[in-house]
């Protein structure tokens, strides 16, 4: 199985990222629906901050630190987060954040946009979980159990099997301080920015409600370049 390395390519066509990074090449990537499209699950107000304002942020941040560390000049997103560990803690965050939300949007849809996931991942999903129930109760668990902010994600590993992992603040399975290591398809930010204005402290309310808009058409054609 092809993993990490070989799927730079993929990965920055999936996530309508530019390849190189040079000084502020870094953008905010266009929301792919409007802010309201994911209401009651998601309100308008939280996707306009979460977007706008946090995500913004990692951007800046990062091309902050392309500007500082030649180093990062001429690597895709992804090419950083596999060798993390040589720069600075503020590359690993906002490298890491810019990665995540822009996975994040993309992996979710309106309701009536979600689609079903395809025959190949439902097969692999029965296979490593038992059932798509199954799968769902045991990565809203992972999510729920996370000590204060990070995200639960599902990762391809590289034996082609499908793992749930969870990782603090802005990591994910990509960097090479992480383990288990592995390709995300599909990815939950439980920080309390993504839900606090709706759900107050009540993450599994919003954990169950995600559920609602997850793009099942998206996962799908990630895991589907896994192969």
């Amino acid at each position: 199985m092809r993993l990490l390395s070989s799927h730079h390519a993929k990965l920055a066509f999936l996530l309508c990222m530019p390849m190189l990074a040079h000084a502020s090449t870094f953008e905010l990537p266009a929301l792919p629906y409007a802010k309201d499209a994911l209401a009651p699950s998601i309100d308008a107000s939280t996707m306009d901050i979460h977007h706008s304002k946090h995500h913004q942020g990692y951007v800046n941040n990062l091309n902050a630190e392309v500007e500082k560390d030649p180093r990062l000049a001429g690597l895709s997103l992804q090419q950083i987060l596999e060798g993390v560990s040589a720069y600075a803690p503020a590359v690993r965050n906002n490298a890491g954040g810019h990665f995540n939300h822009s996975l994040f949007w993309h992996v979710m849809a309106p309701p009536v946009e979600v689609g079903q996931a395809s025959d190949a991942l439902s097969a692999q999903i029965v296979a490593d979980f038992g059932s798509m129930e199954a799968f769902k109760t045991q990565f809203s668990e992972a999510a729920s159990k996370i000590f204060g902010s990070g995200w639960a994600w599902l990762i391809v590993t590289p034996d082609g099997t499908l793992q749930i992992s969870t990782t603090a603040n802005q990591d994910n399975p990509l960097m090479d301080t992480v383990t288990p290591r592995g390709t995300p398809i599909l990815g939950l930010d439980v920080w309390e920015h993504a839900y606090y204005l709706n759900y107050q402290n009540k993450r599994m309310d919003y954990i169950a409600a995600w559920w609602n808009v997850v793009n099942w058409n998206e996962v799908s054609q990630r895991f589907a370049l896994t192969r």
